[in-house]
């Protein structure tokens, strides 16, 4: 068969295996064959496993867990170590914003239903505060920097080179550290055939992956040359965001399940999903 593997310029493990032939490599020993479906928005990766237009994708912590909320039948596969440093949560350095309980009121620029959302709305939550009324949510883009320097938007949460550049720029100060709050995994998926089927595939598709962020690691600078070619930025910000990132995709664990679990219990009683879900429901059924 073919295995139609999903990729974005979000998650970065999926990004380079695209690129270095791993996935190739390991399928081909299993007399199988692999084909890349390009996107720009990771979190419509549970409705193209569910339409069939993928077998297996990545990204960030939320869009699985609004995929099942959404009734989008998937298997958790693997996940990345924590990544405390991919991310944070900005606004200018004279703002008078100093807790996340004075984000009350205020707009926040983020990747609206991406691992950001997860961010926020924790954050909010702790503090007592909603996602879906305490704040204005709005979907970040790009003049979210420079509107939140001329002081337009209460704050941003930017990932990545982008958060590499504007802190070299200067000016902004980080409110939330994204490991102060949530783990900010990578998460990786894939339709229930293929995971319960065919669990010799998602085992070489891990292999694959684990290849990718080795060569990754152990190659910062030409990764974040490759970035840089393709999605903008300096190679200097990618490789600054790159080496944050550790590289290490890890088995589904109890503690992510309840990491997932508390995430989509947050979402469900702000009204960012419209029902309640169990996210281990989400795991291989056992035979």
């Amino acid at each position: 068969m073919t295995v139609t593997i999903g990729v974005h310029r979000s998650n970065p493990s999926l990004y380079h295996l695209s690129r270095l032939g791993f996935a190739e490599q390991e399928l081909a020993a299993l007399g199988e064959t692999v084909a890349w479906y390009p996107y720009t928005d990771g979190v419509r990766t549970g409705a193209f496993l569910a339409d069939g237009t993928i077998d297996f994708g990545g990204t960030g912590s939320t869009p699985p867990v609004t995929a099942q909320a959404a009734g989008h039948d998937i298997v958790y596969t693997a996940v990345s170590a924590p990544r405390p440093d991919h991310g944070a949560l900005l606004v200018p350095e004279d703002s008078p914003v100093r807790t996340v309980a004075d984000l009350k009121g205020g707009t926040v620029h983020l990747a609206v239903g991406s691992w950001q959302t997860h961010l926020v709305a924790k954050a909010l939550d702790d503090a007592g505060l909603s996602y879906a009324t305490d704040i204005t949510p709005v979907r970040g883009d790009s003049t979210s920097e420079a509107r939140l320097r001329s002081g337009e938007i209460t704050a941003w949460v930017a990932q990545g080179a982008e958060l590499a550049a504007a802190r070299r720029t200067g000016g902004l100060r980080t409110l939330i550290r994204t490991g102060e709050v949530i783990t900010d995994r990578s998460v990786f998926f894939a339709r229930r055939d293929l995971a319960e089927q065919r669990p010799e595939l998602v085992e070489a598709l891990t292999r694959a992956l684990r290849r990718a962020d080795d060569w990754a690691a152990a190659h910062p600078r030409e990764a974040a040359e490759i970035a840089a070619a393709d999605q903008g930025g300096t190679a200097d910000d990618w490789e600054t965001a790159l080496r944050a990132l550790p590289w290490t995709i890890e088995p589904v664990t109890e503690e992510f399940i309840a990491e997932q679990q508390e995430a989509a219990d947050i979402f469900h009683r702000t009204g960012f999903i419209d029902r309640a879900i169990t996210v281990a429901d989400a795991l291989p059924r056992k035979a």
